[in-house]
């Protein structure tokens, strides 16, 4: 074979070679990127629990359980969250709250390793429920799925991701209107606008996979603790 023909030859296997090698490697790109896709959620459904100790005075009537049902839409710019409330006492005011940490494990049962703090918490609307016990309904616009997180570098608070969503007592005294309420309406919580509300009424639950709150649609069971795929 002379020199040109074994140029031709080479340079042509060659390059037919990094060809495909480019092929497979986008194949395995938008494989990738197909099933990345398809693990980010752009609609999600799920449920809030009431708090166990201040049940009593949440509920309307000794028939009914207190119920709360989310809806988080993602939009390109931000998402919107629909909260309905049901089966809760009318006349009552709440703090709605993203936050980081959850009282509950996934199976609705206190978390043995809860200490107290929720973590991290943004401060996202105000709930008031009118004459019926249906009239509960809140709709807010921000950053929510896999996104919504905080930081402050001046206590080296690194960024924080709040993937739980819960709503607080505004005013303490309603989480103290019956015996059957454990709560103590002198000792306050800063879950409102005053920083003088009550307990929490109702919150979510995490994920059993992954411990993560239900904000966080793409978990990354990878790393330990899980952490979130942002958008």
């Amino acid at each position: 074979m002379n020199n040109n023909c074994s140029k031709k030859f080479w340079g042509g296997r060659a390059a037919r070679s990094i060809v495909r090698g480019l092929l497979a490697a986008f194949a395995v790109l938008t494989a990738s990127g197909i099933a990345s896709a398809q693990d980010t959620k752009d609609e999600i459904t799920f449920n809030l629990l009431p708090n166990p100790a201040v049940v009593d005075c949440l509920r309307a009537n000794p028939f009914e359980e207190p119920r709360a049902h989310a809806t988080v839409i993602r939009g390109k710019q931000n998402d919107t969250l629909i909260l309905d409330l049901d089966g809760i006492k009318p006349g009552l005011a709440f703090d709605l709250f993203t936050v980081q940490n959850s009282f509950f494990q996934a199976n609705g049962t206190k978390d043995p390793n809860f200490t107290g703090s929720f973590g991290l918490a943004w401060y996202q609307s105000d709930i008031k429920i009118g004459k019926q016990t249906d009239d509960g309904h809140v709709q807010i616009k921000t950053i929510l799925l896999d996104d919504i997180f905080g930081f402050d570098p001046d206590v080296h608070l690194a960024p924080t991701n709040t993937f739980h969503l819960g709503f607080w007592f505004d005013n303490p005294l309603d989480a103290a209107a019956l015996p059957s309420c454990h709560f103590d309406p002198t000792k306050p919580t800063p879950f409102n606008g005053e920083h003088k509300a009550g307990p929490f009424a109702m919150l979510s639950v995490p994920d059993a996979q992954s411990g993560l709150g239900p904000l966080c649609t793409n978990p990354n069971n990878s790393t330990t603790p899980a952490s979130c795929n942002a958008n």
